[in-house]
Order: structure tokens, then C-alpha cells, then sequence
């Protein structure tokens, strides 16, 4: 179970309907098990336990560690790429009337086709092509920083780091926000709880206030057991307050 939970919280973003296939996958496999220790097995003892011990750390390690890898996963495939067109938005577009004018050709790199490798040339007739152009951020060859990245490139990637950062920061707000509106234990539970506690010391009392009556039956003038009635009536009145 805690496999199938990394692999569907770790890279969700890469195939969002794992999630629903596991649930098919969980209510079949929990009919499967009733049908089995109902009608297969032998009745299992059954043995009280407070929690599933340091699995729910591992779990909860894992959910976070998830929105981790999904920020960088949506970050790194956007379709449409909101960080590339911010920062030419904001930082480098130069036409104020038309604001994404020449946002295609900021986006490409120009490479000198002389510059390929022997052994990378291509084959087929290039019909006097000098230059191609390709998607990236890159110097030209006539500057004295050729291929190397440019300093639009630098700034997407701070853009794409923010980008992450700020939906970690909001998931995990969320994250936070449901868990405290979604109690571990509901209200009715530990009012049963509480209620149970509050019976049993009555009973508790009840039972030593019965002892001592006896007690004193046998005893009339007994003052100390006479103190002690007295004392165990406070306790029983003490816990039906409580």
C-alpha cells in the first residue's frame, strides 16, 4: 500500500488518472479480502493497536516529498510556459504598444551550420543554408560568448524556481488548512470516549461506596470509615461534574 501510494502521489502530474485507477483498485482488493477471511480463512484474532506505528510518518514524509516532485514536474512541462512569457513580458519585450511582439524570435537561438561536426553534417542537400535557428537562449556566433546561454535564460530559470516555490508554499498551506479542518478523531467520538471514561469511574465509585456502606454495617462506630464514605460521595460527585 505504501508503494502504490509513492507512485501515485510522487508523479501524479505525469499521469493524473493513476489516482482513480487505484481506487478501483483498493475496493475490489478490499471485497476480495472480506470474501477471503469470511469464507476461506479461519477468523483472525483480533489485536487493538493505537496507530499503524512509523508508517504514518513514511506517509506523511512521502505526501510531502510528493508536492516536491509534482511542482518540478509542472514546472519543467508547462504547455504554454507562463514563465518564459512573463519574463518577456516584464523584462524584455521593447514594443510598449504590441507588449509580446517578437516573443517567437526572442525564443530562438541561431546556429551556423558550418559549425557542425564532420561527423554530425548532415547528408542531405541543405540548398546554401548558413543559419538554423532552434529553441533555447543562447549568445550567437558572432559574439564573443557563442553558444553559451544568454542572460534571458538565467532569468527564466529564477522565474521557474519561483514558480515552484510559490506552488510548494501553496499546496502545503492547503495541505495544512484541510488536515486542521478534517479532525484525526470526529467530535462524537470522543464525546462516546469521554462518556465511557465518566461510566467507568462511576462504576468505580459506586463499587467503593457499596464496600465502605458494608463496611460500616459491620462497623457503626467506626469513624474512619465513616470519613471515607464521605470522601468516596465527593469522588462520585466530582465525576458526574466532570
Amino acid at each position: 500500500m505504501v508503494i502504490q501510494f509513492g507512485f501515485i502521489t510522487l508523479f501524479v502530474a505525469s499521469f493524473p488518472l493513476a489516482p482513480v485507477l487505484a481506487l478501483l483498485n483498493n475496493i475490489l482488493e478490499i471485497r476480495v479480502d472480506a470474501w477471503k477471511l469470511t469464507t476461506q480463512f479461519r477468523r483472525p484474532f483480533a489485536a487493538k493497536a493505537h496507530s499503524i506505528g512509523v508508517w504514518q510518518e513514511i506517509l506523511n514524509s512521502m505526501a510531502i516529498l510528493s508536492v516536491v516532485t509534482n511542482a518540478f514536474i509542472v514546472a519543467a512541462h508547462l504547455r504554454h510556459d507562463p514563465p518564459r512569457i512573463l519574463v518577456y513580458y516584464y523584462a524584455y519585450s521593447e514594443n510598449e504598444g504590441v507588449s509580446m511582439s517578437g516573443y517567437i524570435s526572442s525564443s530562438l537561438s541561431v546556429f551556423n551550420v558550418s559549425d557542425f561536426m564532420e561527423k554530425s553534417m548532415p547528408l542531405e542537400n541543405l540548398m546554401n543554408v548558413t543559419q538554423c535557428r532552434y529553441r533555447d537562449y543562447r549568445y550567437p556566433p558572432e559574439h564573443e560568448k557563442r553558444y553559451l546561454h544568454t542572460m534571458q535564460f538565467w532569468h527564466i530559470l529564477a522565474a521557474k524556481m519561483a514558480f515552484i516555490i510559490i506552488m510548494e508554499h501553496v499546496v502545503f498551506v492547503v495541505k495544512f488548512f484541510v488536515a486542521w479542518l478534517i479532525p484525526d478523531v470526529p467530535s462524537d467520538v470522543k464525546a462516546r470516549v469521554k462518556r465511557e471514561k465518566y461510566l467507568t469511574q462511576r462504576i468505580l465509585h459506586e463499587y467503593e461506596l457499596s464496600r465502605l456502606q458494608e463496611k460500616f454495617r459491620e462497623k457503626n462506630n467506626c469513624a474512619e470509615v465513616d470519613k471515607e464514605v464521605i470522601a468516596t460521595k465527593g469522588k462520585v460527585q466530582l465525576s458526574e461534574a466532570m
